[in-house]
């Protein structure tokens, strides 16, 4: 995996790493949603929902619009790129301990 792919997965990870976090992104998944909403959801404070949602935009997991209506309503969405990413270095990550753990087995049982 590139440098750049890397450290985009260090980023998801780093945001993903908070379970309030995880919970937001997986409201956002069901459909965007106000920045009100997910911290009534989740029984925060706007200033902590804002928080979580400002390390989640950094990371690239989510970004955010303003409906034609009302420029102080922020609504929030996934991003699927940054999930391509640790997608990728998991199916890397799989590959490498399956066969980490083929080679181990092959030597337990006396193989060649």
């Amino acid at each position: 995996m590139s440098q750049a792919g890397t450290a985009a997965v260090d980023r998801t990870l780093s945001a993903l790493a908070d379970p309030h976090r995880r919970r937001v992104v997986e409201l956002l998944a069901e459909r965007p949603r106000p920045a009100g909403e997910l911290a009534r959801e989740l029984a925060l404070s706007p200033p902590a929902m804002s928080r979580h949602l400002k390390t989640l935009r950094a990371s690239g997991l989510v970004e955010e619009s303003h409906p034609e209506f009302d420029a102080r309503v922020r609504i929030y969405a996934l991003r699927p790129e940054p999930m391509v990413h640790l997608l990728r270095w998991l199916e890397e990550s799989e590959r490498l301990w399956s066969e980490q753990l083929a080679a181990f087995k092959l030597h337990v049982e006396g193989g060649p």
